[in-house]
């Protein structure tokens, strides 16, 4: 009988998973096309590696087992996974066409509507990914400013000019390296260090899970207009979450360009790049970035769908109460079992974290036997709860039940000092470290 969101007494079987993980092994290098989905983030011989469908915030995988989802697609699923108000735009679009020979009116109307919501923005571009956004606001950036140089803080994709900066830039010139500085978040010492005449932006999550302090980002628009830079905020993470205008409305804060991927269309792939018109409109004959699936119909027409739900629902208010649930609910039950120098949870409501403090000893073996045992009672959990609209009360009481039944395990780990003897399977793995320059 398959596992579901319950106490279970055993291990989900995962022998399909496995099978098909044996045989992908054998042509794909790596096997997963998106990192945080691979198994090296999984509990390897614990965790399932292949879902097959969804519902709402639960999924299923190859083997039947059920699991509440708090990783969402690792963020695209604002609403939840088969949510019917944009899975039927989808298929209303599906019967017209996907991908035609000249524009789909839907590329103008899905901007228009990015226009109305998000701050600052005088002009839209739309492409496919989250690197996308990024990678054509540096370019722009540079563009505009005449400058090479890039200085950045968070995570923003793959592309040369960011990845270069991490201990996985095997193929990428030093002279392209060296183009790009990193500073640390809510040190701005740390980015005055970096900065110079010839940056052309600076680009940074506006907040990951640690919130800005008092002041942090008044100050990097504030020395990054007087340095002469553009200021480009990436909101894959913070744009429609923490709210439906992005952080430039929550915190009050203006960026020159915007980013926005993940949460606009609900999983379908697309990505909006919004801002001033004097930057962006240099793409209409300075800036080549154009790409054969940029106004690809149907992903427009969820975005479009998913807005207008985002919008007339109060989603991001909905996020952040359902969150707030699991952050406070976790805390007390942190006290319950004297773990305050272990865990606890952190983070926005809409996008909370489990952190493993000194006290755990090795966080990621902590991290791992957390998520070994979340995982067989039926919630697939990676460290945060990333927030939709369809997590359910039921399931925020389930998952605090869980955690109940989980933190004991935890502190006797650590009063034992044998966490790692209570895997079953391998710890997961570092995806990378920053490299400071």
């Amino acid at each position: 009988m398959p596992n579901k969101p319950a106490l279970n007494q055993d291990f989900p079987t995962i022998t399909k998973s496995t099978e098909i993980l044996n045989k992908a092994k054998q042509i794909m290098h790596p096997v997963s096309q998106t990192l945080a989905k691979g198994p090296g983030q999984h509990t390897r011989g614990v965790a399932p590696v292949y879902l097959d469908r969804g519902k709402g915030s639960h999924v299923w995988d190859v083997d039947g087992n059920e699991y509440i989802d708090y990783t969402m697609g690792v963020g695209p699923l604002s609403l939840g996974y088969c949510y019917d108000v944009v899975d039927n735009a989808i298929k209303a679009q599906l019967e017209k066409g996907i991908t035609f020979s000249l524009m789909s009116p839907l590329e103008y109307e899905a901007a228009a509507l990015v226009k109305s919501i998000v701050p600052n923005t005088e002009s839209v571009r739309i492409s496919k990914t989250g690197c996308d956004a990024t990678s054509m606001a540096v370019r722009l950036s540079r563009a505009h400013t005449g400058r090479k140089k890039v200085v950045c803080c968070g995570y923003h994709g793959w592309h040369d000019w960011y990845i270069g900066t991490t201990t996985r830039n095997a193929g990428i010139p030093e002279e392209v390296q060296g183009l790009t500085k990193t500073f640390s978040y809510n040190n701005i010492d740390s980015l005055k260090a970096v900065l110079d005449s010839d940056v052309a932006c600076v680009i940074l999550e506006p907040y990951i899970f640690e919130a800005p302090k008092e002041g942090f980002l008044d100050e990097v628009a504030r020395l990054t207009k007087e340095n002469g830079s553009l200021l480009v905020f990436d909101e894959m993470w913070s744009g429609f979450r923490v709210a439906l205008g992005g952080a430039q409305e929550y915190f009050g804060i203006k960026a020159d360009l915007a980013c926005f991927s993940k949460a606009v269309a609900n999983g379908m792939p697309i990505s909006f790049l919004t801002g001033r018109k004097d930057v962006i409109e240099r793409g209409e004959h300075d800036v080549f970035i154009f790409t054969t699936f940029g106004g690809e119909a149907l992903s427009l027409a969820a975005t479009i769908a998913t807005i207008t739900e985002l919008k007339e629902k109060n989603v991001p208010a909905y996020l952040a109460k359902q969150g707030a649930k699991l952050k406070a609910g976790y805390n007390a039950l942190v006290a319950k079992y004297g773990l305050e120098e272990v865990t606890n949870a952190g983070g926005f409501d809409c996008r909370g974290a489990i952190n493993f403090l000194p006290g755990a000893g090795d966080g990621l073996v902590m991290k791992t036997l957390m998520q070994q045992e979340m995982i067989k009672r039926g919630i697939l959990w990676g460290g945060s709860h990333n927030m939709s609209f369809s997590h359910s009360d039921a399931d925020i009481e389930y998952t605090l039940k869980a955690y109940d039944d989980v933190l004991p395990i935890i502190k006797k780990a650590v009063a034992d000092g044998n966490a790692k003897d209570l895997l079953k399977g391998e710890v997961l793995d570092v995806v990378f470290r920053k490299t400071k320059y």
